[in-house]
């Protein structure tokens, strides 16, 4: 039995990577879209490792992104964000990805759907999973996306062309709520860890915030540390599906269970000296706050973007955990993760009483690994067995 064949680019957006399909050249079909997707990532392994996919393993390179034409006026395209994972079949809708949002715009730029000006480009970008508006400012290299430059992105090897991400009115990217208990902080009754007091924030993509020292870590631990210890990781889950609930995003902890991109749950702490992957030591005074965020089950060797872009708006919301912990008087916040500083701008202002979330602002870089086809398995998608691809 032949394998199916579809138009793909793989690419690198901040520290993630991902397949980047146009919308196009997919089945009309969009509930055969994960069937697919788990077989180009080669996802649901026992083992972990998606050998037989384009993943890595990891949840942040298991990845898919689609791209289209704008839903929206204010939109040069569309962008819907699908988290894979590498032990089961998940397809997760429910969030953004930030990091590969920074790939979107170069990638239209590159495939003809946007068009630049001079030695710049910029892209506004519609966010289907969050209905938020991204925009992409980037320079253009002989008519394509700069690649070469001097800026360095913590966690990925080499430097790149940075690529300024802004955006815009983050808050309630899920639930409609920039607080969406309408407290910054709240007492949880957790399951086999009591009453907890966690910050429930919705920037970018719902996260929720607790206090290192309440998990029963210091904060500054490597991922592999955090990983073996799997008490501090069903703490971490049983926090995440109650604050869940609390948030309005599942209505009970068994279908929070079934999402589990979001809330992204992370501990934080005061900044102090720590060790970074790459070997250094990264001294507390280079840092405003401290983060370790989970992503979909397993400790992230960065932090996620909209984790980041979440955090850095959190610290700006007084009475917040992660306000207490940070340096004061920040609008630019410098986050200590494991790979290093990831540096978010969060502007704020006050509206009708109440704080509003303006945009949320980081550089990344990102880089074209392959254009080609990624190819299918026929005898894993039985259900497409039928089907006619345009490249075929």
């Amino acid at each position: 039995m032949r394998q199916r064949r579809i138009p793909a680019v793989f690419m690198r957006g901040g520290t993630s990577k991902a397949i980047v399909f146009h919308e196009k050249d997919l089945p009309d079909d969009r509930g055969v879209w994960p069937e697919l997707f788990v077989a180009a990532i080669g996802a649901n392994d026992p083992n972990g490792r998606q050998l037989n996919g384009m993943g890595g393993g990891i949840s942040s390179l298991s990845k898919v992104c689609v791209v289209g034409p704008p839903s929206r006026p204010e939109a040069d395209i569309d962008y819907t964000f699908f988290q894979l994972a590498p032990k089961d079949a998940s397809v997760d809708v429910s969030g953004n990805c930030g990091n590969m949002s920074s790939a979107m715009g170069p990638f239209a730029l590159d495939e003809g759907l946007v068009k630049g000006k001079g030695d710049q480009a910029e892209v506004k970008i519609h966010n289907t999973n969050t209905g938020k508006i991204i925009t992409a400012r980037f320079q253009i290299d002989e008519e394509n996306a700069a690649v070469d430059g001097d800026f360095i992105l913590p966690g990925v090897a080499g430097s790149g062309s940075p690529v300024s991400l802004d955006f815009l009115a983050p808050g309630g990217a899920k639930t409609g709520k920039l607080l969406p208990t309408g407290n910054p902080s709240d007492i949880l009754q957790v399951e086999s860890v009591g009453k907890i007091e966690a910050s429930m924030v919705d920037a970018a993509n719902p996260c929720v915030f607790v206090r290192s020292e309440d998990l029963g870590v210091v904060g500054t631990e490597m991922p592999e540390i955090l990983e073996a210890d799997a008490g501090f990781l069903e703490r971490m889950e049983a926090v995440r599906r109650t604050a869940s609930v609390a948030m309005g995003i599942a209505s009970d902890l068994s279908q929070a269970a079934k999402i589990p991109s979001i809330p992204k749950v992370c501990v934080v702490s005061e900044t102090q000296d720590q060790n970074l992957l790459t070997g250094e030591k990264m001294s507390g005074d280079q840092a405003d706050i401290i983060a370790r965020m989970i992503s979909v089950g397993q400790p992230h060797r960065a932090i996620p973007l909209t984790g980041a872009l979440c955090l850095a708006v959190a610290t700006q919301l007084n009475g917040s955990i992660p306000h207490g912990l940070c340096r004061p008087g920040r609008t630019q916040v410098r986050i200590g993760q494991p790979s290093g500083l990831t540096v978010v701008e969060a502007k704020m202002s006050v509206v009708d009483g109440n704080l509003f979330a303006d945009s949320a602002s980081v550089v990344r870089t990102q880089r074209r690994l392959f254009s080609g086809y990624v190819y299918v398995p026929a005898k894993l998608t039985p259900s497409l067995d039928q089907m006619i691809f345009a490249a075929e």
